[in-house]
């Protein structure tokens, strides 16, 4: 699978094990950062002592529209131009109702949302050409929001939303996709090791997923979908079954 791929967020987490799995299979990646500097040097030394040229680091804050065009800019430039966009980086924050402020709400609805909307927007013509592809990383809790996490949640639903709706716009030439992960991985701050266990009690499988398993299913998307668009692919054990 020889395509050059665009991922934001890719220092870490899920965006690093899609850029991994990605580059395994052939692909170049932009690896887009914004402050997880040390991890994406790491990552971009790491694939191109695998194969030479074949990572290139993009660093850019989302949520500044001249930043969001530069990185517009340089996946245009590189190598050829870029065939996938992965839209990955988000923010996860809490805030319970009667406590979100709006510099919380703009916050997680640009990340989530908006940043990923014009970013598609502005590639869209390049992957048309291309007959590329878009694959958005949503949540199982779009469908059904996460207590405490309403903005997060109507985040999510809304990229869903998007997704659906890019991939009838955007049809024939490109298809649109998401990807929604459940128990993957747990907040970077911890968390209480009770809670984790009573969620991992709600899932069928009895056990929480992978970073891979989500890189797993945006490379199904990329590589094996030739006639799927406008979907979102649970990747969630069972979780959602019970949700």
């Amino acid at each position: 699978m020889a395509k050059n791929v665009l991922i934001t967020g890719a220092a870490q987490r899920i965006g690093a094990a899609c850029a991994r799995l990605l580059h395994n299979e052939g692909c170049n990646v932009v690896l887009h950062y914004n402050k997880s500097v040390e991890q994406a040097l790491q990552l971009c030394d790491e694939l191109n002592e695998q194969r030479d040229n074949s990572a290139v680091l993009v660093k850019a804050d989302l949520l500044i529209p001249h930043e969001l065009e530069h990185l517009v800019n340089a996946a245009r430039n590189v190598w050829d131009g870029i065939d996938v966009l992965v839209n990955n980086a988000s923010q996860f924050l809490p805030g319970r109702v009667g406590q979100v402020g709006v510099e919380d709400w703009d916050g997680l609805i640009n990340s989530n949302l908006k940043s990923p909307f014009f970013l598609s927007q502005a590639l869209a013509p390049m992957l048309a050409k291309r007959y590329g592809c878009i694959v958005n990383i949503v949540d199982i809790h779009a469908e059904k929001g996460l207590p405490g996490y309403p903005v997060y949640s109507i985040a999510k639903a809304g990229l869903t939303a998007m997704t659906k709706s890019l991939a009838k716009e955007l049809a024939p030439a490109v298809r649109v996709n998401g990807v929604a992960p459940g128990a993957i991985l747990w907040p970077q701050s911890g968390g209480d090791h009770q809670q984790q266990q009573e969620i991992i009690q709600r899932i069928a499988l009895q056990r929480c997923g992978k970073v891979e398993d989500v890189a797993k299913a945006v490379r199904f998307l990329i590589a094996d979908a030739d006639y799927i668009t406008g979907h979102i692919l649970t990747v969630d054990g069972g979780r959602s079954l019970f949700i």
